[in-house]
């Protein structure tokens, strides 16, 4: 199945989730019916205020969109369980045409694998275990089966030994003389029509009569096979068939090879490919978490094309994107950030404005091109492009902003004044969560001048929630940076009611002494009418970066 993503950065904002949801709304109303609406992060409280406000489920979490077993294994499994005759199992490869069949028991787990070559060596086995071509492992029940035939007088039927075939093609004193050289209760004696070497057989007590052709056993047979208690089995092929059947009674449990190799459905391609590629076998079963088979690979599937594409929202940068984009075919970016370092193997559409939302862009998509925009997604898109403005107080806001938000507020009912005040009354992530958590919320990686950083925001209404958790989460920004081996990982706490924020940066100390702006306590910065990471902060921050070099 093919699927177009559209999916926003890592710890995505409220108007990467909006901007999402609303742009594969767009793409799927104007022809693109496999978009979807994704996301490679958590919503935080503010979001999901959001979400539910206006009755839309969260878009689908895709932690990595690195090519997948479950994105090129067979999921249809054909299987048959571990008591089936190799007969049966034959036929269902033949069918399917398909060279490696897993044995799956009852909890749908593997018991090993039948392989073709397996199969033939067992019919066709080498001369130096030439007897092995005259042994039959099955039960009574279990050959009548495999020959379509039917039990006339049986014992023991149901259970399982292992046999010796005897074709008895020969005179009946041949016939007697060959007797004496085996175990009379390990013989499966197959014979035609002729009641003397029937009658002999069953004299010298073998365990089984296959008699062939069809024909019927005389009742002094029948009389005979009860007194004796000799099974008697009534075959509608030839002798000849008929031997080659009851081979092919052995139940696969016996033959399979229970030293495969199996993947679990999640595993990278890339990961298995080399292990896979230097193994004998030709296919793998795929097992999920609880070790039952879902699907199979086989090294074919390995040279199919993975039918994901995506359309990245609100970023250009790999380094922000989903983990495996690098991996994907990338076809559109709709963003209003900075352009970062970003090739791709053939032309897209690459749509970046200087506006103050993405939210903004996808709303004039549906405006410019007529297409009706449904009264959520209206509500969605106008969060979207409130939050990143702070209501167009932001230094980001353009009159295109103030354009669209007219007119989503007319299409969502919705008044955007009081909307903003709920929607930054509803949850404080520093309140809500982990100082660990909170500071990565909405976080994003930079590299310039060969430097990696990263900058996250948190928007409070106030400063009470972080001066009173400033020392927990100044730790934990310092160990998110030395975690990922950052120059200097950076807060921004803005307060959205006086438009004023507060710079935490954890980094090396010749870094933070490029920084201009007032310190109020080591590490911790007061940047008035600073509320834009885009505009004002991010640039600020690279202009620091170039006095250090």
């Amino acid at each position: 199945m093919s699927e177009t993503l559209v999916i926003g950065h890592r710890n995505p904002d409220i108007d990467a989730i909006c901007s999402a949801i609303g742009y594969a709304e767009f793409k799927r109303r104007t022809g693109l019916k496999d978009a979807v609406a994704a996301r490679c992060g958590d919503c935080n409280d503010r979001t999901d205020f959001v979400l539910k406000t206006f009755g839309v489920p969260a878009p689908r979490f895709v932690a990595d969109v690195s090519p997948q077993v479950r994105d090129v294994m067979v999921d249809q499994v054909v299987s048959v369980s571990p008591r089936t005759s190799i007969c049966e199992a034959m036929a269902v490869m033949d069918h399917c045409n398909i060279r490696v069949l897993p044995i799956l028991d009852a909890d749908q787990r593997c018991r090993g694998l039948l392989s073709v070559f397996k199969a033939s060596k067992f019919f066709f086995p080498s001369p130096n275990r030439i007897f092995d071509s005259r042994r039959i492992v099955s039960s009574v029940q279990g050959l009548s089966k495999t020959l379509g035939g039917r039990v006339l007088c049986g014992y023991e039927e149901d259970s399982e030994e292992d046999l010796i075939l005897m074709v008895a093609a020969m005179k009946p004193i041949s016939f007697s003389e060959r007797l004496k050289n085996y175990a009379a209760k390990k013989l499966v004696v197959v014979v035609g029509d002729r009641e003397d070497i029937q009658r002999t057989a069953i004299q010298g007590g073998v365990r089984l009569v296959v008699i062939t052709g069809g024909e019927a056993a005389s009742e002094e047979i029948l009389a005979m096979a009860r007194l004796h208690a000799v099974s008697l089995i009534l075959s509608p092929h030839d002798s000849a068939t008929t031997a080659m059947l009851c081979r092919a009674a052995i139940p696969v449990e016996r033959l399979l090879r229970d030293d495969f190799l199996s993947f679990r459905v999640d595993e990278k391609l890339a990961d298995i490919q080399r292990i896979a590629a230097a193994s004998a076998f030709q296919a793998f079963p795929v097992v999920d978490g609880e070790d039952r088979v879902v699907g199979m690979l086989s090294k074919s599937d390995f040279l199919k094309q993975i039918r994901r594409r995506l359309i990245l929202v609100d970023h250009n940068e790999l380094s922000q994107a989903v983990q495996g984009a690098d991996q994907m075919e990338i076809i559109e970016v709709i963003d209003h950030h900075r352009i970062g370092a970003f090739t791709t193997h053939q032309p897209i559409l690459f749509r970046n404005e200087p506006v103050g939302s993405t939210s903004t862009i996808v709303a004039d998509c549906f405006f410019q091109t007529g297409v009706e925009l449904p009264e959520a997604i209206a509500g969605l898109l106008l969060a979207g492009l409130v939050s990143d403005t702070l209501n167009l107080t932001s230094p980001t806001t353009t009159p295109r902003d103030a354009a669209v938000l007219a007119r989503l507020e007319a299409i969502a009912k919705v008044d955007a004044t009081r909307f903003t005040e709920k929607l930054f009354s509803s949850g404080s992530v520093l309140t809500a969560k982990p100082a660990a958590q909170a500071i990565t919320t909405d976080c994003k990686e930079y590299a310039e001048r060969g430097r990696r950083f990263s900058v996250a925001q948190i928007e409070e209404v106030g400063f009470e929630q972080f001066n009173a958790r400033k020392i927990e989460v100044a730790a934990a920004l310092e160990l998110y940076r030395a975690n990922h081996d950052y120059l200097f990982s950076a807060l921004l706490v803005t307060d959205v009611v006086v438009q004023n924020s507060l710079l935490l940066v954890a980094g090396a100390p010749a870094f933070l002494k490029t920084i201009g702006y007032p310190e109020r306590e080591p590490g911790i910065f007061e940047l008035n009418a600073v509320v834009s990471r885009k505009k004002q902060l991010l640039p600020f921050l690279t202009d620091c970066l170039a006095l250090m070099s």
